[in-house]
């Protein structure tokens, strides 16, 4: 593809360099220095974290023929020590906005062949993408989904490094999804994206608010600023207002985003327990499934799935009015509700013959965590235990991590205090952030950092009839410590030490 035509739609400083005939021929589009070969664009952005205009001249070392650049002086400096090399420089006021245009240019705006769903909101996104696949599936859609597990091509697993990815892999994947045949997008999109713009430009459709609690306050320092990134999926920041908004009226901010969305043009879905056009009424629920009779603008209908709890009540209210709002009738919501068999680490249980029930669950907020133990002591009721095993990640706010220990010391019997990811931290100074919290509680504890150690001490605390939640990690299959990352799987790890303490053989 001719560099003119990858910058079509791109607001531009200006431009210098070679661009006789339309400019060089581009035959990829790179924003890591690492991924260039010859004939890429490389697009050079100012990140969080880091500078790509600080890769430049590895990228032109590699066969860039073209820089996309938020720095001319980072470029200028490139030419500088480079001086025999000819490459073409676009200078941008804003480079990830830049990045989201050119790389839909290139993959060839595969974002308006797809009706995208995105679903943003601290706890429920992943379980609600799930259902909301599934409901769409169930009604012989292809879809594309992208979340925090894994991603879904036309029903072909892959790997998903991030929630949600910078805006030039997030196109490549709806690429390959249209190339497959599929017609929707449902789409996890977190915080982070959508203060970075990574999003920017895409059209939604519908966009799904789950609710807001703590989280992630070392990046965006307060709630105001947390809420306003979530805001930004509503009130036309990307471009364009969705079409529909479905809102969890039961939220307090919920409430505040539905009169936000209905003023930027969007038609409002609401849901709640008590209020809202999609509402679960009568609901049955056991240790693993849960009926109730889903009322909509269309009448009801019974649901039945394999998720259970208050918590999945809310998103399967949120995927229901998703899935209504994209065309499908209530039937073919309910099927795809049955449809789904579980969602990985989320109230994931493990059974090794144990005569007590082991649950894994990503839970890393208070409010998850309130919520997982609500939901352990519903079916645990008086007459056993509720034991909880938790820990806070590293290198995040360290201002929810009292008020975790809080939680699981209100909603437990029994406590393990133990490492998630410390990342960069001690894990024992971040235990102790978290234990005032749990002291405050009088609750039982037993503090160990090992995780693996931790693990062992829950299940081996554990009696006939009691429920164990792991929590913090869910799905993961890595723990990130300070000097490394490790194989780690907290379902593997509670399966090995069920099956040794009965003597039996994986």
């Amino acid at each position: 593809m001719r560099y003119e035509e990858l910058m079509s739609g791109v607001a531009v400083v200006r431009r210098a360099g070679p661009s006789e005939g339309g400019g060089p021929t581009i035959r990829g589009v790179e924003y890591d220095s690492r991924r260039v070969g010859p004939g890429s664009l490389f697009i050079a952005m100012r990140g969080g974290t880091t500078d790509g205009n600080r890769y430049i001249k590895k990228a032109v070392e590699q066969g860039a023929v073209a820089v996309v650049t938020d720095s001319d002086a980072a470029f200028a400096d490139t030419v500088e020590r480079l001086p025999d090399v000819a490459v073409a420089e676009i200078p941008v006021g804003a480079g990830r906005r830049a990045l989201g245009a050119i790389a839909s240019n290139f993959f060839g705006q595969p974002e308006r062949r797809l009706k995208l769903s995105g679903l943003t909101g601290t706890n429920g996104k992943t379980t609600t993408a799930f259902l909301l696949d599934a409901m769409l599936n169930s009604a012989n859609r292809k879809t594309v989904l992208v979340g925090t597990i894994e991603n879904h091509v036309a029903g072909v697993v892959r790997p998903a490094p991030h929630t949600t990815p910078e805006s030039r892999d997030l196109l490549e994947l709806l690429r390959d999804g249209v190339d497959a045949g599929a017609t929707e997008g449902v789409m996890e999109v977190s915080s982070h994206a959508l203060a970075q713009g990574r999003v920017h430009g895409l059209p939604y459709d519908v966009a799904i608010f789950t609710n807001l609690t703590q989280d992630h306050l070392d990046y965006h320092g307060t709630m105001e600023n947390y809420f306003a990134a979530k805001r930004a999926l509503f009130d036309g920041e990307l471009g364009a207002a969705p079409r529909v908004a479905v809102i969890n009226i039961d939220d307090r901010y919920g409430a505040e985003l539905a009169v936000i969305a209905r003023e930027a043009g969007a038609e409002i879905f609401s849901y709640g327990l008590g209020a809202g056009e999609f509402r679960a009424q009568g609901a049955e629920m056991g240790a693993s499934r849960m009926r109730f009779r889903l009322a909509a603008p269309a009448g009801e209908v019974e649901v039945q799935t394999r998720l259970t709890g208050r918590v999945n009540l809310y998103n399967l209210l949120a995927a229901a009015g998703a899935a209504y709002a994209r065309g499908l009738s209530l039937e073919q919501i309910a099927e795809g509700a049955a449809a789904l068999q579980c969602v990985p680490g989320r109230f994931q249980t493990v059974d090794a013959g144990q005569p007590f029930t082991v649950v894994v669950d990503y839970a890393h907020t208070d409010d998850a965590l309130r919520n997982l133990t609500a939901l352990a002591r519903e079916f645990v009721g008086g007459k056993s235990r509720v034991i909880t095993l938790f820990g806070c990640g590293g290198d995040r706010d360290k201002a929810k991590r009292p008020k975790m220990g809080r939680a699981a010391g209100e909603g437990s019997d029994f406590v393990v205090l133990t490492s998630d990811n410390p990342r960069s931290e001690d894990p024992e100074a971040i235990m102790r952030d978290a234990l005032p919290g749990l002291l405050e509680t009088g609750t039982k504890f037993v503090a160990e950092p090992d995780r693996a150690r931790a693990i062992r001490i829950a299940v081996e605390e554990a009696r006939p009839g009691d429920i164990v939640l792991l929590a913090g990690k869910g799905h993961e299959k890595e723990q990130v410590l300070q000097h490394g990352t490790i194989p780690f799987d907290d379902a593997e790890v509670a399966a090995d030490v069920i099956r040794a303490a009965l003597g039996v053989r994986a």
